[in-house]
């Protein structure tokens, strides 16, 4: 791995050159010289330093950001040599949208570990938008997503369904109902998901499915607090089965009976284009298409 590369990230993240140099094993003049060389390289200034903080520079942002994926890339690249000759071993960094996330990758986690104890797996929540975005700059290896997920530069293997119901708190009035019209459905309280996520997105779809527009529409960035404000009473929501099987156990919530639902959308494995997978990929994979 090129040194002026690692020198000039830990400028970047550090915000300081003496906390590099300490962190690098370096002397701090050595750290000066090795950025001056690289903006030299680049041909442009690569932080703005005062008395008191070192900022990157438009440019220095570009560099940070393919560096980091520059590193990812020989990481991997010293990690498919090794798994040549020896046991899937090592780190391997996962992303998974919420719902994945929460509430079925724990237990995929621990029959990994019971498994392949060598492997050390570390994990990034977000949403669709930002798991995708992760796997094409190369911070994780692996991503799992809910909904429909597309990009030229990705490999997209649907593995698994989920349903989707429309809850509503089982103290609140409309969850007494029998038969609900489309009108009590619109003029409800929804409680929903950020722009990106994948439970957003099949919440708009099924809007587009019931031809309703909800006027009183309420956006919470947790799947967690969205279960809270429904059995408050707050308001509906659209969730998967998946995260809501321990409040209908305990009868916080129920499904309402909504013509069109429950409605299907997949679980997809993300990757990059790159055929070549660590064996840890590789196992983790084939553990979750089981």
């Amino acid at each position: 791995m090129d040194q002026i590369l690692l020198v000039f990230m830990a400028v970047a993240e550090k915000r300081n050159f003496s906390r590099a140099a300490e962190e690098l094993h370096m002397t701090q003049p050595s750290v000066s010289q090795q950025i001056q060389l690289l903006e030299r390289q680049i041909g442009a200034k690569l932080f703005i330093r005062t008395n008191k903080y070192v900022q990157l520079t438009k440019a220095g942002e570009i560099v940070y950001l393919h560096a980091k994926e520059i590193t990812s890339l020989y990481k991997r690249m010293t990690t498919l040599v090794n798994d040549l000759v020896n046991e899937a071993s090592g780190h391997l960094k996962i992303g998974a949208s919420y719902t994945f996330g929460e509430y079925v990758l724990p237990k995929i986690l621990a029959e990994m570990k019971r498994s392949y104890p060598s492997i050390v797996p570390s994990v990034l929540i977000g949403n669709t938008r930002e798991i995708v975005q992760s796997v094409l700059s190369y911070q994780v290896d692996v991503g799992i997503v809910e909904g429909d997920a597309t990009n030229q530069n990705l490999t997209i293997q649907p593995f698994a369904n989920d349903e989707m119901y429309i809850i509503a708190g089982t103290k609140s009035e409309i969850s007494c109902k029998e038969i609900l019209t489309m009108d009590e459905i619109e003029n409800e309280t929804w409680i929903v998901r950020e722009e990106g996520s994948g439970t957003r997105e099949a919440t708009e779809r099924l809007f587009e499915v019931l031809k309703i527009r909800p006027k009183n529409i309420v956006e919470f960035g947790s799947t967690q607090l969205i279960k809270e404000a429904v059995e408050a009473g707050m308001g509906i929501t659209y969730l998967s089965e998946l995260t809501i099987k321990k409040e209908k156990q305990l009868g916080t919530i129920d499904y309402l009976k909504v013509e069109g639902t429950p409605i299907q959308r997949n679980f997809s494995i993300i990757t990059d284009k790159i055929e070549l997978q660590t064996k840890s990929m590789e196992l983790f994979i084939d553990l979750i298409k089981k």
